[in-house]
């Protein structure tokens, strides 16, 4: 089922002594919120008409400041990476018929919102070189998206927050 879009960007608050109708509207990272309260704006219907007046009022403000092109945010560690390399993981993919494959699965970002993977199979290369063609594979994919320094930049930057 669709949902309304007479409410969106409304939330309905009912909890603890709290009661009333919320309002956020986001721009640039930056979160735009407001409570209409049920006791202080006079009831439960006429706080939902001061909460979509607002609504309105606070879209058609932040139509006006230009939105600024997000920034790519690139994760130089993460805990629960276990191979070391960052997009590289050992794995279990199961084939149509039921057969299990163990490799090395390789996954990169070439754009926002785009996806790309592919993998090396440890029965075919054996253990060692799976690894190593899959670490091979995701840092040419790095370098074609960020450029040629893009491992230079990294180690700098992860110097810099050990530090």
């Amino acid at each position: 089922m669709a949902r309304s879009t007479a409410n969106k960007g409304i939330s309905r608050i009912d909890s603890g002594s709290t009661h009333g109708w919320f309002v956020r509207g986001y721009r640039n990272g930056k979160t735009y919120s407001k409570l209409f309260s049920d006791r202080k704006s006079g009831g439960k219907g006429k706080a939902q008409k001061l909460a979509k007046s607002y609504r309105d009022d606070l879209n058609a403000e932040l139509e006006q400041i230009p939105k600024k092109p997000r920034q790519r945010r690139i994760v130089i560690s993460d805990s629960r990476n276990k191979t070391g390399e960052l997009g590289v993981s050992r794995t279990t993919k199961i084939g149509p018929n039921g057969t299990k494959h163990e490799c090395y699965s390789v996954s990169w970002r070439p754009e926002p919102g785009t996806q790309k993977c592919t993998s090396f199979s440890i029965k075919k290369y054996g253990e060692k070189k799976a690894f190593k063609l899959a670490v091979e594979h995701r840092r040419n994919m790095m370098r074609e998206i960020h450029g040629p320094g893009f491992y230079k930049k990294l180690s700098v930057q992860k110097r810099a927050r050990e530090a």
